[in-house]
Protein backbone atom coordinates (compact mmCIF):
# COMPACT_ATOMS: atom_id res chain seq x y z
CA UNK A 1 0.00 0.00 0.00
CA UNK A 2 2.87 1.92 0.76
CA UNK A 3 4.58 1.76 -2.24
CA UNK A 4 1.23 2.32 -4.53
CA UNK A 5 0.67 5.24 -2.64
CA UNK A 6 3.91 6.73 -3.51
CA UNK A 7 3.78 5.71 -7.01
CA UNK A 8 0.45 7.73 -7.22
CA UNK A 9 2.62 10.60 -5.51
CA UNK A 10 5.13 10.61 -8.20
CA UNK A 11 2.71 10.51 -10.95
CA UNK A 12 1.07 13.53 -9.88
CA UNK A 13 4.55 15.32 -9.40
CA UNK A 14 5.25 14.65 -12.94
CA UNK A 15 1.95 15.10 -14.07
CA UNK A 16 2.38 18.93 -12.51
CA UNK A 17 5.92 19.44 -13.89
CA UNK A 18 5.07 18.24 -17.55
CA UNK A 19 1.95 21.10 -16.83
CA UNK A 20 4.22 23.74 -16.01
CA UNK A 21 6.06 22.96 -18.71
CA UNK A 22 3.64 23.13 -21.17
CA UNK A 23 2.24 26.45 -20.02
CA UNK A 24 5.67 28.10 -20.16
CA UNK A 25 6.58 26.53 -23.39
CA UNK A 26 3.80 26.69 -25.50
CA UNK A 27 2.58 30.46 -24.74
CA UNK A 28 6.81 31.26 -26.09
CA UNK A 29 6.29 29.02 -28.96
CA UNK A 30 3.42 30.30 -29.77
CA UNK A 31 4.95 33.74 -29.93
CA UNK A 32 7.65 33.04 -31.24
CA UNK A 33 5.62 31.93 -34.42
CA UNK A 34 3.79 35.03 -34.48
CA UNK A 35 0.58 33.50 -33.25
CA UNK A 36 0.51 35.87 -30.30
CA UNK A 37 1.76 38.82 -29.13
CA UNK A 38 3.76 39.15 -25.77
CA UNK A 39 0.23 40.38 -23.84
CA UNK A 40 -1.34 37.43 -25.43
CA UNK A 41 1.85 35.22 -24.14
CA UNK A 42 1.33 36.53 -20.73
CA UNK A 43 -2.50 36.00 -20.66
CA UNK A 44 -2.07 32.32 -22.56
CA UNK A 45 0.05 31.78 -19.12
CA UNK A 46 -1.87 32.87 -16.88
CA UNK A 47 -5.32 30.61 -18.10
CA UNK A 48 -2.89 28.05 -18.66
CA UNK A 49 -2.03 27.99 -15.00
CA UNK A 50 -5.46 28.33 -13.73
CA UNK A 51 -6.42 25.32 -16.11
CA UNK A 52 -3.71 22.96 -14.72
CA UNK A 53 -4.80 24.17 -11.12
CA UNK A 54 -8.60 23.34 -11.90
CA UNK A 55 -8.11 20.21 -14.45
CA UNK A 56 -4.75 18.87 -14.45
CA UNK A 57 -2.77 18.50 -17.15
CA UNK A 58 -6.42 16.95 -19.13
CA UNK A 59 -7.41 20.16 -19.03
CA UNK A 60 -4.59 21.20 -20.99
CA UNK A 61 -4.06 19.12 -23.77
CA UNK A 62 -8.09 20.23 -24.30
CA UNK A 63 -7.40 23.98 -23.95
CA UNK A 64 -3.99 23.08 -26.28
CA UNK A 65 -5.87 21.23 -29.03
CA UNK A 66 -8.50 24.24 -29.30
CA UNK A 67 -5.07 26.80 -29.68
CA UNK A 68 -3.30 24.44 -31.94
CA UNK A 69 -6.31 23.91 -34.49
CA UNK A 70 -7.40 27.33 -34.58
CA UNK A 71 -4.14 28.28 -34.89
CA UNK A 72 -3.49 25.93 -38.28
CA UNK A 73 -6.70 26.72 -39.28
CA UNK A 74 -5.93 31.14 -39.20
CA UNK A 75 -2.78 30.28 -41.10
CA UNK A 76 -4.53 27.90 -43.92
CA UNK A 77 -5.02 30.20 -47.37
CA UNK A 78 -4.39 33.31 -45.18
CA UNK A 79 -3.75 34.63 -48.62
CA UNK A 80 -7.12 34.38 -49.47
CA UNK A 81 -8.27 35.94 -46.39
CA UNK A 82 -7.19 39.22 -46.57
CA UNK A 83 -10.01 41.05 -48.29
CA UNK A 84 -12.26 39.28 -44.95
CA UNK A 85 -9.27 40.13 -42.44
CA UNK A 86 -9.47 43.72 -43.48
CA UNK A 87 -13.03 43.87 -42.37
CA UNK A 88 -12.98 42.18 -39.25
CA UNK A 89 -11.20 42.54 -35.72
CA UNK A 90 -9.85 39.42 -35.47
CA UNK A 91 -5.92 38.75 -36.31
CA UNK A 92 -4.14 36.36 -36.62
CA UNK A 93 -1.99 37.15 -33.90
CA UNK A 94 -4.19 37.25 -30.68
CA UNK A 95 -3.59 39.85 -27.90
CA UNK A 96 -4.63 39.87 -23.87
CA UNK A 97 -8.16 40.83 -24.62
CA UNK A 98 -8.46 37.82 -27.81
CA UNK A 99 -7.08 35.37 -25.47
CA UNK A 100 -9.10 36.04 -22.49
CA UNK A 101 -11.88 36.52 -24.98
CA UNK A 102 -11.50 32.74 -25.94
CA UNK A 103 -10.30 31.01 -22.97
CA UNK A 104 -11.55 33.12 -20.33
CA UNK A 105 -14.85 31.21 -19.93
CA UNK A 106 -12.77 27.65 -19.46
CA UNK A 107 -10.33 29.49 -16.85
CA UNK A 108 -12.75 30.71 -14.93
CA UNK A 109 -14.89 27.13 -14.97
CA UNK A 110 -11.65 25.70 -14.29
CA UNK A 111 -10.81 28.00 -11.06
CA UNK A 112 -14.91 27.74 -9.75
CA UNK A 113 -14.36 24.04 -10.12
CA UNK A 114 -11.42 24.20 -8.04
CA UNK A 115 -12.84 26.10 -5.36
CA UNK A 116 -16.15 24.51 -5.09
CA UNK A 117 -14.89 20.85 -6.20
CA UNK A 118 -18.23 20.52 -8.40
CA UNK A 119 -17.65 18.26 -10.91
CA UNK A 120 -20.13 20.14 -13.14
CA UNK A 121 -18.05 23.21 -13.72
CA UNK A 122 -15.94 20.34 -16.00
CA UNK A 123 -19.02 20.57 -18.69
CA UNK A 124 -19.11 24.52 -18.18
CA UNK A 125 -15.49 24.55 -19.22
CA UNK A 126 -15.62 21.95 -21.79
CA UNK A 127 -18.24 23.86 -23.50
CA UNK A 128 -16.98 27.39 -23.10
CA UNK A 129 -14.00 26.20 -25.25
CA UNK A 130 -15.78 24.11 -27.87
CA UNK A 131 -18.37 27.45 -28.19
CA UNK A 132 -14.70 29.37 -28.71
CA UNK A 133 -13.58 26.32 -31.44
CA UNK A 134 -16.95 26.52 -33.15
CA UNK A 135 -16.60 30.31 -33.50
CA UNK A 136 -13.11 29.87 -34.89
CA UNK A 137 -13.22 27.59 -37.03
CA UNK A 138 -16.48 28.61 -38.85
CA UNK A 139 -14.68 32.06 -38.94
CA UNK A 140 -11.57 30.62 -40.52
CA UNK A 141 -12.88 28.05 -42.87
CA UNK A 142 -16.23 29.20 -43.80
CA UNK A 143 -14.53 32.45 -45.46
CA UNK A 144 -13.36 30.09 -47.90
CA UNK A 145 -16.61 30.02 -48.98
CA UNK A 146 -17.18 30.01 -52.75
CA UNK A 147 -20.38 31.53 -52.29
CA UNK A 148 -21.18 34.47 -50.60
CA UNK A 149 -22.57 34.48 -47.04
CA UNK A 150 -25.97 35.06 -46.19
CA UNK A 151 -26.72 38.02 -43.18
CA UNK A 152 -28.98 36.55 -40.84
CA UNK A 153 -30.78 40.13 -40.03
CA UNK A 154 -30.58 41.57 -43.21
CA UNK A 155 -31.75 38.67 -45.16
CA UNK A 156 -29.28 39.03 -48.24
CA UNK A 157 -25.87 37.97 -49.26
CA UNK A 158 -23.08 39.87 -47.93
CA UNK A 159 -19.32 40.47 -48.43
CA UNK A 160 -17.55 37.61 -46.98
CA UNK A 161 -16.03 38.46 -43.20
CA UNK A 162 -19.04 40.56 -42.41
CA UNK A 163 -20.24 40.12 -39.05
CA UNK A 164 -23.47 38.37 -38.46
CA UNK A 165 -23.03 36.51 -41.72
CA UNK A 166 -23.07 32.18 -42.58
CA UNK A 167 -22.52 30.26 -44.93
CA UNK A 168 -23.21 26.45 -45.54
CA UNK A 169 -19.38 25.89 -45.02
CA UNK A 170 -18.86 28.13 -42.30
CA UNK A 171 -21.89 25.78 -40.17
CA UNK A 172 -20.04 22.86 -40.72
CA UNK A 173 -17.13 23.78 -39.45
CA UNK A 174 -18.60 25.29 -36.42
CA UNK A 175 -20.41 22.04 -36.07
CA UNK A 176 -16.76 20.06 -36.26
CA UNK A 177 -14.72 22.47 -34.33
CA UNK A 178 -17.43 22.20 -31.70
CA UNK A 179 -17.03 18.04 -32.28
CA UNK A 180 -13.38 18.48 -32.26
CA UNK A 181 -12.84 20.00 -28.12
CA UNK A 182 -15.48 17.71 -27.02
CA UNK A 183 -13.75 14.36 -28.73
CA UNK A 184 -10.70 15.66 -27.44
CA UNK A 185 -12.08 15.45 -23.75
CA UNK A 186 -14.02 12.63 -24.20
CA UNK A 187 -10.15 10.67 -24.93
CA UNK A 188 -8.28 12.33 -22.09
CA UNK A 189 -10.94 12.67 -18.85
CA UNK A 190 -12.14 9.99 -17.10
CA UNK A 191 -15.43 11.65 -16.65
CA UNK A 192 -18.73 10.29 -17.67
CA UNK A 193 -18.38 12.92 -20.58
CA UNK A 194 -19.77 10.23 -23.25
CA UNK A 195 -23.13 10.32 -21.52
CA UNK A 196 -23.43 13.94 -22.22
CA UNK A 197 -21.31 13.38 -25.63
CA UNK A 198 -24.10 15.09 -28.12
CA UNK A 199 -25.38 18.02 -25.96
CA UNK A 200 -22.01 20.04 -25.10
CA UNK A 201 -21.26 19.35 -29.04
CA UNK A 202 -24.90 21.12 -29.66
CA UNK A 203 -24.43 23.45 -26.62
CA UNK A 204 -20.67 24.50 -28.38
CA UNK A 205 -22.04 24.89 -31.82
CA UNK A 206 -25.05 27.31 -30.10
CA UNK A 207 -22.43 29.44 -28.93
CA UNK A 208 -21.05 29.69 -32.41
CA UNK A 209 -24.66 31.07 -33.25
CA UNK A 210 -25.35 33.18 -30.78
CA UNK A 211 -21.85 34.85 -31.45
CA UNK A 212 -23.47 35.55 -35.04
CA UNK A 213 -26.54 36.82 -33.92
CA UNK A 214 -24.71 38.97 -31.36
CA UNK A 215 -22.34 40.16 -34.25
CA UNK A 216 -25.38 40.93 -36.40
CA UNK A 217 -27.66 42.71 -34.17
CA UNK A 218 -25.71 44.90 -31.56
CA UNK A 219 -21.42 44.13 -32.16
CA UNK A 220 -20.13 48.07 -33.33
CA UNK A 221 -19.13 48.29 -36.99
CA UNK A 222 -17.08 51.50 -38.26
CA UNK A 223 -16.98 52.80 -41.56
CA UNK A 224 -13.15 54.02 -42.91
CA UNK A 225 -13.44 57.88 -43.63
CA UNK A 226 -10.31 57.08 -46.33
CA UNK A 227 -11.56 54.65 -48.44
CA UNK A 228 -14.97 53.82 -47.35
CA UNK A 229 -14.75 50.03 -46.19
CA UNK A 230 -17.55 48.83 -43.51
CA UNK A 231 -15.35 47.23 -40.73
CA UNK A 232 -15.08 46.34 -36.91
CA UNK A 233 -11.90 47.86 -36.52
CA UNK A 234 -11.68 51.30 -34.55
CA UNK A 235 -8.42 52.34 -36.99
CA UNK A 236 -8.74 51.73 -40.30
CA UNK A 237 -5.70 53.06 -43.24
CA UNK A 238 -4.11 54.74 -40.18
CA UNK A 239 -7.02 56.85 -39.03
CA UNK A 240 -9.87 56.66 -36.96
CA UNK A 241 -13.12 55.10 -38.02
CA UNK A 242 -16.63 56.47 -37.60
CA UNK A 243 -19.13 54.23 -35.90
CA UNK A 244 -22.29 54.01 -38.15
CA UNK A 245 -23.72 50.76 -36.14
CA UNK A 246 -24.02 48.58 -32.85
CA UNK A 247 -23.16 49.89 -29.14
CA UNK A 248 -19.58 51.17 -29.01
CA UNK A 249 -17.86 48.82 -26.37
CA UNK A 250 -19.75 45.77 -27.81
CA UNK A 251 -16.45 45.19 -29.73
CA UNK A 252 -15.56 41.34 -31.58
CA UNK A 253 -14.31 40.41 -28.19
CA UNK A 254 -17.07 41.23 -25.85
CA UNK A 255 -19.21 38.82 -28.26
CA UNK A 256 -16.91 35.53 -28.27
CA UNK A 257 -16.86 36.14 -24.10
CA UNK A 258 -20.69 36.03 -24.21
CA UNK A 259 -21.01 33.88 -26.52
CA UNK A 260 -19.01 31.22 -24.30
CA UNK A 261 -20.62 32.45 -21.57
CA UNK A 262 -23.82 31.66 -22.21
CA UNK A 263 -23.71 27.72 -23.58
CA UNK A 264 -21.59 27.39 -20.34
CA UNK A 265 -23.90 28.34 -17.95
CA UNK A 266 -26.37 26.70 -20.07
CA UNK A 267 -24.37 23.17 -19.43
CA UNK A 268 -23.94 24.12 -15.67
CA UNK A 269 -27.46 24.36 -15.35
CA UNK A 270 -28.67 21.40 -17.69
CA UNK A 271 -26.08 18.66 -15.80
CA UNK A 272 -26.66 19.88 -12.44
Amino acid sequence: MWIFSLQIKEYNNLSELLGVFFIILVPILGWQFRLLTISGLIAASLIGLLILMGYGVEGLIIIGSFFASSSIWSKYKANKKEKAQDKNAKSDRRDWTQVLANGGVAAFSALLGLITGNEVFYYSFVVGLAAANADTWASEIGVLSRREPFHLLKLRRVERGTSGAVSILGLFASLAGSSFVVIVALFVSESAIIHHFIPLILLGFCGSIIDTLIGAGIQVHYKCTVCGTETEKPIHCSLGTKRIAGIRYVNNEVVNFISGVIPATVAYFIFS
